[in-house]
């Protein structure tokens, strides 16, 4: 199973919909993971899972107002430029 950590500004329109889709309601304290990334440095995240994926979305603020401004308005993602939707997808 492949691991993906998966900064803010990588975030992409599927994982945004797995995050809603998961913590409807935002996550909780108890949905946060901690482990220490290459650098040794703590990281914290949410993790999403899919078939063949983990994927370890890292919390923080900028990421609850992405999750709560594309709940209420789609287009946020496509009028935001803090996302770099140049970024090729990933690929089985």
């Amino acid at each position: 199973m492949k691991r993906v950590i998966v900064d803010y500004a990588k975030l992409t329109k599927d994982i945004l919909d797995m995050l809603l889709e998961k913590y409807p309601d935002g996550y909780d304290y108890e949905d946060i993971i901690t482990f220490k990334n290459a650098k040794g440095e703590n990281v914290k995240a949410v993790e999403l899972r899919t078939e063949d994926t983990v994927y370890l979305v890292k919390v923080s603020s900028k990421l609850e107002n992405a999750m709560e401004e594309y709940a209420e308005d789609e287009d946020f993602f496509d009028d935001n430029d803090d996302f770099d939707v140049n970024l090729p997808e990933d690929k089985d």
